[in-house]
């Protein structure tokens, strides 16, 4: 039996949308991974410069397990929550969180940059320990219709940004596995990188 899953737009500060973001499978089977199974496909492409004006392609982490998220830095409660859950599973990974790579790409172009990212990352304690991608509108937009995530500002909260914001699991072959809700535990996470790694 296959079941099928859906996750809204997350307004941030505001009220969710009914509007889903993505639509994933999640198979019944012998499910070795944690997160919601999606149909195995190669990764979407993603080729931005960092917050410190770094070249970064997601085919230059083949090898590793790679998580992508779409976050900004103004977000008042569920981005702040997945970087929070995101550093409580790479402490509890220990040695083996060097097998993963985590990529926030910006969902903010106005407020997303360098200096509101590097204070995001220190004050969330995630310096060196995921990178997060910034540009221009047009280039984001790209980058979030290739991954199929919606970004808007609603016009009555124009610092709020309603956005998908689910994270994307991909293995070492680049091939994307799975998918986790905003909500998702710490030990999911925990548990599939070894398997994305291996992949």
């Amino acid at each position: 039996m296959i079941a099928a899953a859906t996750f809204a737009i997350l307004g941030c500060g505001s009220s969710s949308s009914s509007t889903p973001a993505a639509s994933v499978v999640a198979s019944s089977g012998n499910p070795k991974l944690a997160g919601l199974r999606t149909p195995a496909q190669p990764e979407f492409p993603l080729q931005l410069k960092n917050y410190n004006g770094r070249p970064v392609n997601i085919k230059d982490f083949q090898g590793k397990a790679v998580l992508v998220t779409f976050l900004y830095t103004r977000c008042p409660d569920v981005c702040p929550i997945i970087v929070g859950n995101l550093r409580v599973a790479l402490n509890e990974l220990g040695p083996q969180a060097k097998d993963v790579q985590i990529i926030a790409v910006s969902v903010d172009p106005k407020g997303d940059t360098p200096a509101t990212v590097s204070k995001f990352l220190d004050d969330h304690q995630m310096t060196g320990r995921m990178d997060w991608l910034i540009g221009s509108r047009p280039q984001l937009e790209t980058t979030w219709k290739d991954w199929g995530i919606a970004a808007k500002v609603p016009k009555n909260h124009p610092e709020a940004v309603e956005h998908s914001a689910e994270i994307f699991g991909i293995d070492a072959s680049g091939t994307l596995q799975t998918l986790y809700p905003a909500n998702f535990k710490p030990a999911q996470i925990v548990h599939d990188v070894p398997i994305l790694a291996a992949g």
